[in-house]
């Protein structure tokens, strides 16, 4: 039975990658850090699923807790199949008025945590003689985002950082990917009006907002064998938004 770790699987995206691949029958850590409820939540939900998961505590910008998160998934489940390197955080603002800390944070969670967390599965990944990374990136990360500077600046850097990567362990089989959502239905965008959501809805050729299945199946595809010969690559998935 294979193994995935999703980070910040407690809400939005990282929730239905959780529900999708446990429902697969998946082994499934779940990640997160702040939002307790929900993680239990889901983890009672995936339970129920008769699927086997366990409940994981770390900030992803701490070297020390991701390391430790990953040796207990390593002692629970005796391996790492898939990683989803899926935890981030975003902030609308000028970037004259974000303060240091909110800067740092930023860049700390969305690119450094996914560098972290990397770096401690790949040895195991390694020893397996196969894995797969997927990194959940944004079109912001491609094209830039104006109020969005910092995000978008830690965005890119996973692009580079998904292809880097994809050089350096495709010769040992791990294979790493990265997904640039578009605007997707999740608690990072409860604060457009109705009205904003209804202008951006006219821009996108298929006339929806994303739903997160829509980002949860493309990760199944890449994480099953039909994505066995797929390494390197930057997929958008945003309805042809960025068109």
């Amino acid at each position: 039975m294979k193994t995935i770790l999703i980070t910040g699987a407690s809400r939005g995206i990282g929730r239905e990658i959780a529900k999708l691949f446990a429902k697969k029958g998946y082994n499934v850590a779940i990640n997160y850090n702040k939002s307790i409820d929900k993680a239990k939540s889901l983890y009672e939900e995936i339970v129920s699923l008769n699927a086997n998961a366990i409940l994981l505590k770390a900030d992803v910008q701490n070297p020390k807790e991701v390391k430790h998160m990953v040796e207990e998934t390593i002692a629970c489940f005796g391996h790492i199949d898939i990683l989803v390197n899926n935890a981030g955080i975003c902030q609308n603002n000028l970037l004259i008025d974000e303060s240091d800390e909110l800067t740092a944070q930023i860049i700390n969670i969305n690119l450094l945590g996914s560098i972290y967390t990397s770096k401690y599965v790949i040895p195991f990944m390694l020893k397996n003689g196969k894995g797969k990374i997927i990194n959940i990136s944004s079109i912001w990360g491609q094209h830039g985002a104006s109020l969005e500077s910092t995000y978008s600046s830690s965005k890119a850097g996973l692009i580079a950082f998904t292809k880097s990567l994809a050089k350096e362990y495709g010769y040992n089989n791990i294979l790493v990917n990265c997904i640039c959502p578009g605007l997707i239905d999740t608690d990072m965008n409860k604060n457009l009006s109705k009205s904003e959501r209804d202008e951006i809805i006219k821009k996108i050729p298929v006339q929806r907002i994303g739903e997160t299945s829509d980002i949860s199946n493309l990760v199944l595809f890449l994480c099953e064998e039909t994505g066995d010969y797929i390494n390197g690559q930057v997929i958008t998935v945003d309805g042809g938004f960025t068109l």
